[in-house]
């Protein structure tokens, strides 16, 4: 399995028995989704290795309590914490409307409501406090606050996102 086929879903946080068990700190709204996995991805080096699930349970909230075939001891679990875990694409539950995953809308095009087409989106920057979709036009590249209030719709047909965004905003990059 490849990195870019997979989510991020979280990372092994911590031991929790002398028999191997781990937490699993869950990055999503909805932990619950994932408590009935028979596996998923631990990055081990680069590279994404199988982990198949003995038995799996939310624990405060965010945590998954996951036992891993084949961890059995504090030592095994010692090797896999800190690890980042991924599960493949096609396990995200589909989202509608105006909502959307990062990923999904790199590569749609970005039309202002009074502007028109004004690029395509190359990403979404999350690491500062407010998300940024990153938009080329030619060689500029132009920065929209990932704010609800901006967006009208996503098109998913048309691979587009129609925005409203302030006046000037969009003229500061070009």
């Amino acid at each position: 399995m490849r990195k870019k086929d997979c989510f991020y879903l979280g990372k092994i946080a911590k031991k929790f028995s002398f028999k191997g068990e781990v937490l699993v700190y869950l990055d999503t709204d909805e932990p619950e989704l994932y408590t009935e996995l028979e596996s998923m991805f631990v990055e081990i080096n680069g590279h994404l290795v199988p982990f198949f699930i003995d038995k799996a349970s939310l624990h405060k909230e965010k945590f998954l309590r996951t036992q891993f075939e084949d961890v059995d001891s504090e030592d095994a679990a010692d090797d896999i914490v800190g690890k980042d875990v991924y599960l493949p694409l096609t396990m995200l539950p589909t989202l509608e409307g105006n909502k959307f995953y990062y990923h999904e809308v790199v590569g749609f095009d970005a039309i202002d409501q009074r502007l028109g087409n004004f690029g395509t989106i190359l990403r979404i920057s999350d690491n500062g406090v407010q998300a940024l979709f990153e938009v080329q036009k030619d060689d500029a590249v132009i920065l929209i606050p990932l704010i609800d209030e901006f967006i009208i719709e996503v098109n998913r047909t048309n691979k587009s996102i129609l925005f409203n965004t302030p006046q000037g905003l969009i003229d500061l990059y070009l």
